[in-house]
């Protein structure tokens, strides 16, 4: 990989990860210790597939954390449009009045789902479901932190990363080091720009502490989300046995193919391109969502 580093931001965040275990994903709150405001990175609506029930008890204990260790919310933050979870950012948002952030190019990615959804004119398709959009490159502060946006797609057109002082909240592009790279055959996706990204991370100063969005356990080991930029360089097997973009991209393409289907992908795009936001009630107050059929073939499956 390349030697060439970006600039350190000052600060040392505190970060604690909460696992969610039917999904396998990672929320994060992240607070500068000087001034304990806070941030709210990736949260989980909880959902149950099989009776459709929705629940709040993982955004909850990201409220209960925050409440017991005397913070201030500043920002509720996602990284992109997730494929395997609901996003509870509009719940919190309804709960405590904190914006709401993501990428600029969800636009992107509200569009190619509006398609495969066929929902109304009526959805926009502007991003101004989230309270605002980040430009790559762009800072903003949590408290006295200053964080940097990083644009890191290729798992998706709209992921991006979070630089929080000495940590970067990397999600869907390098797993933990024994657990390799994301996929990068959703709609959208690009196994070219995910090496990309991936290259762009690994030029941040080695003791940056990454912080993952998911993580599977394998082997059954405990769940585990922190890595370094030193430790992913030299034990991540998709960066140490395909140094090049060619050799990345033939293996992560030839994974992709194994690979079955996120299973709440169908469900959870609908709620994620609206911010964390359920469909609207029909006439008898209920909510649906819907499931387009024979949808995802190899062409939507393309860039």
């Amino acid at each position: 990989m390349s030697n060439q580093t970006a600039g350190a931001l000052r600060g040392h965040p505190i970060v604690t990860g909460f696992h969610d275990e039917p999904t396998g994903s990672i929320q994060y709150v992240v607070a500068d210790p000087a001034t304990k405001r806070c941030a709210i990175i990736d949260p989980v609506l909880d959902f149950d597939p099989k009776s459709g029930a929705t629940a709040t008890r993982s955004a909850d204990a990201l409220l209960a954390h925050i409440e017991r260790e005397g913070y201030e919310l500043e920002w509720i933050l996602d990284t992109h449009p997730h494929a395997d979870h609901f996003s509870a950012a509009g719940y919190l948002h309804d709960r405590t009045g904190v914006p709401t952030a993501i990428g600029e190019k969800v636009i992107d990615v509200q569009r190619l789902w509006k398609g495969l959804y066929n929902l109304p004119d009526t959805f926009r398709t502007d991003g101004s479901q989230w309270s605002r959009l980040f430009a790559d490159g762009e800072r903003f502060r949590i408290g006295d932190l200053e964080v940097e946006v990083m644009f890191t797609p290729g798992h998706t057109l709209a992921s991006i990363a979070y630089r929080i002082g000495d940590a970067a909240f990397i999600h869907d592009t390098l797993f933990m080091p024994d657990s390799g790279s994301a996929r990068a055959d959703f709609p959208g996706g690009n196994a070219h720009a995910l090496w990309r990204s991936i290259r762009r991370i690994m030029a941040l100063p080695d003791d940056t502490r990454l912080f993952t969005g998911h993580d599977y356990r394998p082997g059954g080991r405990a769940a585990a989300w922190e890595s370094t930029v030193a430790r992913q360089r030299s034990e991540n097997p998709h960066l140490v046995e395909t140094p090049t973009e060619e050799a990345f991209v033939a293996m992560r393409e030839a994974r992709d193919r194994e690979l079955p289907m996120p299973k709440l992908i169908l469900h959870s795009l609908q709620v994620n391109i609206r911010g964390g936001r359920l469909p609207e009630p029909e006439a008898n107050g209920r909510r649906y969502l819907k499931i387009p059929l024979d949808s995802l073939d190899g062409a939507a499956w393309g860039d």
